[in-house]
């Protein structure tokens, strides 16, 4: 495939590096050794390939035929216990077999003993022969060049969608849209243009171990991705491919897709921001907006619970329709089920507002009797805030601020607000029951600092 000639402003595709993928296609091919006389007591979940309880020097003679060449044996000194013999570089490697449904030696579950066989070979190859490469793999890596760096550009890309990839001589490319699957994550960053009144906030990319059906190549250093399952680690936010060694690498700089999005509760808070591209959750947006647009003044405003039902169908519009939700007046008459949404939204957080990390200089910050040093205390404990958590907690502090600024007409006040949204923003990092219900009066006591001084903290 020819390489298009691009303006320097442009996104330039990657050229794909074909040396572990050539290395692969010429890794040995499993061949099973299989027993010609019956086996006593042979465990049905292994063929013609278990020889019963042999020796190594027995299973040594068998394999020499040819490499690649495989059987399974009892162990003579652990009866009971299972081993693979494998002939690899003209000798024989042995490896502790299990079966829990699937067959084992390592990290890696497989269908079948040929698929395990298979596997190990390729990785024993490649890595025999390609050692001080794959060593290597990580240093220039062609994601500075083709990530986010672009993304303040704007790429004209569409008609370039192709990858340029090295094909090995006698191998066929795969075909356009193998292409357009494997550019999916990579195309999506180089073109994706940042809206410019939303933050940007940095996120750790969410990386999944994960196999890969066809050839794919790693989008940090651009080498094949070898092996029959578990190649690499695939980002579950916004899709990303790469080596699990090259993940280590791979800047905070994750932009999340909303195809991997699913849903609005119970996602992460950065995810969820980034993947709309905003610079807070829209549902906290829009329910504090519908809030102070008709329910500021309302007696017992959070403190009283609205129906659990109603409550439950905000989220259900939530998680389906995001920012199209109707929470208005004509569907939710009650303000209480919005209130109860708001704060659902924050306890179904899976890392709090105030998070696990922040969480104990709080509770420090709380329990300092000098109001100055108390004070100051809070501001040094938010700057561990992540930045969209911090954002979202200074927008909220704002709203409950001017909550109480109605108290006449509401009765909540600072100490009420802090009674219901110290346990909803903050949770005990993996405390005993007894210290967490000790530390429910300071995280009173922190949500209500936090409302009364928002515009001196934030």
């Amino acid at each position: 495939m020819a390489l298009n000639v691009f303006d320097h402003d442009e996104y330039r595709p990657p050229v794909w590096k074909s040396y572990l993928y050539q290395l692969q296609q010429e890794a040995p091919h499993p061949r099973r050794l299989t027993c010609t006389c019956e086996v006593d007591k042979r465990p049905k979940y292994y063929g013609r390939e278990y020889h019963g309880m042999i020796s190594r020097e027995e299973a040594d003679q068998l394999l020499s035929v040819a490499e690649g060449s495989y059987l399974i044996r009892e162990s003579q000194r652990q009866p009971g216990t299972y081993t693979l013999a494998l002939r690899f570089g003209n000798q024989t490697r042995n490896f502790r077999l299990y079966h829990d449904g699937k067959h084992f030696v390592g990290e890696k579950r497989f269908e079948s003993i040929h698929d395990l066989v298979t596997d190990g070979l390729i990785t024993l190859y490649i890595e025999t022969k390609a050692a001080e490469y794959i060593a290597k793999m990580t240093i220039n890596p062609i994601y500075e060049h083709i990530g986010y760096t672009t993304l303040n550009k704007e790429p004209t890309l569409k008609k370039h969608l192709p990858m340029c990839q090295e094909v090995p001589d006698g191998q066929v490319s795969q075909g356009e849209a193998g292409d357009k699957e494997r550019l999916t994550s990579l195309v999506r960053r180089a073109t994706l243009k940042e809206n410019d009144l939303a933050t940007k906030y940095e996120k750790v990319h969410n990386f999944k171990v994960h196999t890969f059906r066809g050839p794919h190549w790693c989008e940090y250093c651009a080498n094949f991705m070898w092996g029959l399952i578990a190649q690499g680690v695939k980002c579950a936010d916004c899709g990303l491919n790469v080596h699990k060694q090259c993940s280590k690498m791979v800047p905070n700089d994750c932009k999340p897709d909303l195809k991997h999005v699913k849903k609005v509760y119970s996602c992460d808070l950065t995810t969820l921001v980034k993947a709309h591209n905003s610079k807070r959750p829209m549902v906290v947006d829009m329910c504090i907006q519908e809030i102070e647009s008709r329910g500021v003044q309302s007696e017992g405003l959070y403190r009283i619970s609205g129906f659990s039902d109603l409550i439950e169908d905000v989220k259900l519009a939530f998680d389906r329709d995001g920012e199209k939700a109707d929470i208005s007046v004509n569907v939710y008459e009650d303000i209480n089920i919005i209130t109860g949404a708001l704060k659902l939204y924050f306890r179904d957080l899976p890392i709090p507002l105030i998070t696990y990390d922040a969480y104990p200089r709080f509770m420090e910050a709380a329990k300092i009797s000098d109001p100055d040093k108390r004070l100051e205390a809070h501001h040094e404990a938010l700057k561990l805030l992540p930045p969209a958590h911090c954002e979202t907690l200074r927008y909220l502090m704002a709203h409950l601020k001017r909550v109480i600024q109605n108290e006449k007409d509401n009765l909540m006040n600072a100490e009420n607000l802090g009674i219901v949204f110290g346990p909803t923003l903050m949770r005990a990092p993996d405390l005993d029951a007894m210290t967490a219900l000790n530390d429910i009066r300071y995280q009173r006591q922190v949500v209500e600092t936090l409302i009364k001084n928002e515009d001196i903290l934030f």
